[in-house]
């Protein structure tokens, strides 16, 4: 079965098909580092590492590039509230995003560019978009890109240059011709530090957000390449903008296939800080370990809204320990996949159709099922390697179920008496999840007419 990705540009599933023949090249828009990492990232970061896991598991050669944005108005501001360097700031959340996203398998990218080395390339764009006619400079010391004298954009988003302009993100006027317009090199202004700018032919200034990404891109993989993502959020304004600079700078078709993951909501509510809904993965990561967060966003499609709750990582949590026990007391070893066993074909089939990670997990709860049955190597040693693709399955499983287990004895005994609770309200869907849930860390209870007594596995 041949590989088929949502493309957005066309809005079809497409065959994947790489410019260069066994070799595909991916550019993925990454974090703007001023703050910690939230689930949001989190979302983002999971989609892509499934998508360059299974590329590469399939038998691809990838260059993975994920950005870097380290300068930005919101970084400039933070930097000024703290007190410290633009440097300082950046190194510091970006060492703060390497741990929380490797705590979650996130593996590391061919290549992580920061914006701020980029800087000559940036410029180098800018100039051949001024002398393509699709930039100008504003009386405020600002170049802006000329959005209505490039045929073709919207393509990707899907709408008009009138029905953009009525949108509710399109910029105020300013010094540019057109609302639309957007920034491509910023003036320096008076009060911002003095490693906030660059000495350009435009005059001292920085970068626009928009053009970092195509720089980088072209610099890492050629101004044409087979694959970019990033959150559905950045569709309009950046990936349109991206499209638009490119082409505009180039000539020619900028990329093949557009991928974007969907939002994440929180109890079904977008995630607001306003809203105090907000977590980032440090939060979630002191009440759960990075495996099942991993798997819990595995069992949404990276293409559907995400909705985030702790009552939805409890499920996930046991559920994945249903695996890990599985594997339990069974001689299982990684090993290379055979394609063509059934299982494996099922599992292959539903992450070429668009990396349906839900119905590949459904496969290693089929095989859990059979090793529990057999308590065979060969099933065993299948599930464990599929479960690697994933990035899940990877750890001793006895290491893994008993560091579920370090709860005290307070904690164990308040899910107790809330199965009881539940019991006595009749609520008996919820008293066997708590039960399952016990048992999954290894307490095993025992009822009677004096109550309930437990021990641990």
């Amino acid at each position: 079965m041949t590989l088929r990705l949502h493309n957005t540009l066309t809005r079809r599933l497409e065959a994947i098909a790489p410019i260069e023949p066994g070799h595909v090249r991916m550019y993925v828009c990454g974090i703007t580092v001023y703050d910690l990492c939230h689930m949001g990232h989190a979302r983002m970061m999971m989609a892509f590492d499934v998508v360059y896991r299974w590329l590469r598991a399939t038998g691809w050669r990838v260059t993975y590039v994920r950005n870097i944005t380290d300068i930005d108005d919101k970084i400039i501001k933070r930097a000024l509230e703290r007190g410290v360097t633009i440097r300082a700031l950046t190194d510091e959340m970006i060492a703060a995003m390497h741990r929380d996203i490797a705590a979650i398998g996130i593996e590391p990218p061919t290549h992580e560019p920061r914006a701020t080395d980029y800087v000559p390339q940036m410029l180098g764009l800018i100039g051949r978009l001024e002398a393509n006619g699709l930039a100008y400079r504003s009386e405020g010391g600002d170049v802006n890109y000329a959005v209505r004298r490039f045929p073709g954009y919207g393509k990707l988003s899907g709408k008009s240059l009138d029905e953009l302009r009525a949108g509710e993100r399109v910029a105020v006027l300013g010094d540019k011709e057109d609302p639309l317009d957007f920034v491509l090199w910023k003036a320096a202004k008076a009060d911002e530090p003095a490693d906030a700018r660059w000495p350009s032919e435009f005059g001292p200034g920085r970068p626009g957000w928009h053009i970092e990404c195509s720089a980088m891109s072209c610099a890492l993989l050629g101004e044409h390449f087979d694959i970019h993502g990033g959150g559905l959020d950045l569709q309009f304004p950046h990936h349109e903008n991206e499209i638009a600079q490119s082409e505009g700078a180039f000539g020619h078709p900028f990329v093949n296939v557009w991928l974007h993951n969907g939002f994440l909501n929180v109890d079904n509510e977008k995630m607001s800080k306003s809203l105090g809904n907000f977590f980032t993965i440090a939060d979630v990561l002191k009440k759960f370990d990075g495996e099942t967060l991993r798997f819990f966003m595995l069992r949404t499609h990276y293409r559907s809204p995400f909705n985030f709750a702790d009552g939805l990582l409890d499920d996930a949590r046991s559920a994945l320990r249903r695996l890990y026990t599985a594997l339990d007391g069974v001689a299982a070893e990684t090993h290379a996949i055979d394609w063509t066993e059934p299982r494996a074909a099922a599992f292959r089939a539903a992450m070429d159709e668009d990396f349906n990670t839900p119905a590949a997990l459904a496969v290693l709860f089929e095989l859990a099922g059979e090793v529990n049955r057999a308590r065979g190597p060969a099933s065993a040693s299948l599930l464990k390697s599929l479960g690697g693709v994933l990035g899940i399955l990877q750890q001793a499983p006895r290491d893994y179920l008993q560091a579920g287990t370090a709860l005290d004895e307070a904690a164990i005994e308040a899910l107790i008496e809330a199965r009881a609770a539940a019991k006595c309200a009749r609520d008996f869907a919820e008293a066997d999840r708590l039960r399952d849930e016990l048992q999954a860390m290894g307490v095993l209870l025992k009822d009677s007419a004096q109550g309930t007594s437990w021990v641990r596995a």
